[in-house]
């Protein structure tokens, strides 16, 4: 082990960061990330709030390099791009970084702040995790603290909360791009991520060497529609998965729904404190989409509903909605997450499609609405809604149980994309998987062998049978009293 981490060392003193492009770059300095033991390198590129006054306030884009740990790398960086809108990339490289680690052998990976996020101009709301629950998900309280984050937003030095949309966003993306001497990225993007990277796409394709996105989130899908039909069909989904084991699953969900309002007792899954509140439909709701993200957390849904039904405990339900939001990096930049939202979705929600989802209805529609009614509002260009054909290579991936992003957006995308040249674009659905289907089994070495095939005609299409095999949790049977150990 010191022999490995003594020619790591000695390669970065010789070798800069691989290559002289980032050599070059003033603003590099070794720095190190939580969670990561090597040390790293860090930089920040200063950038106009306002595209349109290079000369008025700056904002600070702040990126890290996790170096290639070869001599003879390779110049086509890894470009993360987080999810949300509202997460920070640096804060989740480290979740990251183990499903790129092959890439990272020839190839730097980049994580780059998006403008609002992390240490790029941060528009963070105070962290809510600790209220008390009902305070958390009661919809009145949450507009009072939204306003509120809104107020003190304005105040800041770059608090024009217009200057935030993505287009603008994928803008400073090519100004690091260009500052670290990188010719062409490969791009590797996560929920909203992929709108981020369709974007970039659109407005920089030759820049762009390889495409993954994973859980797409088009620019037209109008997510505060869209969610409703998705969750719907997620819970759906999950009731008849586990009709077997649970069959009285539906019958206590409808139960559970018609016995709104009541007054429940829980205890605060961070805090132990016993909490006294009403839960209504919209709190229920609120609660039970979190976990469906994740396929490992979906498999407690069933105890926790029958729970909630037949006995009135809801411990089971609260607790995986907060372990759903406790990961490191999780938490999202609010302020950032409207500032997007109310540009390039809310003002379209009355040309939505979709329908609503039969227990959902019109929930975030309506929250989202009246949130946006008060948020400044950026310009989004038109092109912006439409996907153009891909100039290279793109892998699609969606999960089958993904409540916010299932295969419907992915397979459209896929279809825009691939218009005249079906061989550039592979879309694998992973049936049982959720929200993120790159961290499941053999889905990192599909990536790997995509963005390192040597030529186009290589990288697709890719042998996915292994992901599509992959089974849904079982169901968590809670161990019941007097049980034999």
């Amino acid at each position: 082990m010191r022999d490995w981490r003594g020619r790591l060392l000695a390669l970065l003193m010789t070798t800069g960061l691989g290559g002289t492009a980032l050599a070059a770059t003033p603003e590099m300095k070794a720095c190190r990330i939580d969670g990561i033991p090597n040390e790293l390198q860090c930089g920040s590129l200063q950038r106009p709030l306002d595209p349109a006054r290079p000369d008025g306030v700056k904002v600070d884009i702040h990126y890290l390099v996790v170096p290639a740990l070869a001599r003879n790398k390779l110049p086509d960086a890894v470009l993360m791009l987080a999810g949300g809108p509202g997460q920070s990339a640096i804060n989740v490289a480290s979740r990251v970084l183990p499903r790129l680690s092959r890439l990272n052998n020839r190839r730097d990976l980049v994580f780059i702040d998006q403008r609002g996020t992390g240490q790029s101009a941060p528009l963070d709301c105070p962290d809510d995790s600790k209220l008390p629950i009902g305070e958390q998900l009661e919809p009145a309280a949450q507009m009072r603290r939204i306003d509120a984050c809104r107020a003190a937003l304005e105040k800041l030095p770059y608090g024009d909360l217009r200057f935030f949309t993505t287009t603008i966003a994928m803008q400073d993306m090519d100004a690091v791009r260009e500052a670290l001497g990188v010719p062409q990225w490969n791009l590797i993007g996560g929920s909203y991520g992929t709108r981020a990277a369709l974007e970039y796409l659109r407005q920089f394709p030759t820049r762009v060497r390889r495409t993954v996105i994973d859980g797409v989130a088009p620019p037209d899908m109008i997510l505060p529609a869209s969610f409703s039909t998705d969750t719907q069909a997620a819970l759906d989904k999950l009731i008849e998965a586990n009709a077997k084991t649970h069959p009285t699953l539906r019958a206590d969900w409808q139960a559970l729904l018609a016995s709104l309002p009541r007054q429940v007792t829980v205890a605060q899954p961070l805090t132990g404190a016993a909490e006294h509140f009403t839960v209504d439909r919209g709190l229920l709701l609120r609660a039970v989409r979190p976990p469906l993200y994740q396929p490992a957390l979906a498999a407690a849904l069933p105890a926790a509903l029958h729970a909630a039904a037949t006995e009135g405990r809801f411990e089971g339900l609260f607790g995986l909605t907060t372990a759903f939001g406790s990961g490191k990096g999780m938490k999202l930049a609010m302020g950032m997450h409207f500032s997007v939202m109310c540009a390039e979705d809310a003002p379209r929600i009355a040309q939505a499609t979709d329908a609503p989802g039969a227990d959902f209805r019109t929930l975030d529609a309506e929250m989202y609405s009246r949130v946006c009614r008060n948020w400044p509002r950026g310009e989004v260009p038109a092109d912006f809604y439409k996907i153009p054909p891909a100039p290279g290579p793109v892998l699609v991936m969606s999960g089958g149980a993904d409540p916010a992003t299932p295969p419907r957006h992915g397979e459209r995308v896929a279809k825009a994309l691939a218009a005249g040249h079906a061989e550039r674009v592979q879309h694998i659905v992973v049936p049982e998987s959720g929200h993120g289907v790159m961290g499941v089994g053999c889905v990192r070495d599909i990536v790997f062998r995509f963005i390192d095939a040597k030529t186009d005609a290589q990288a697709l299409p890719q042998d996915a049978a292994c992901a599509t095999r992959i089974p849904r949790p079982v169901a968590f049977q809670p161990v019941q009293e007097g049980a034999a150990k």
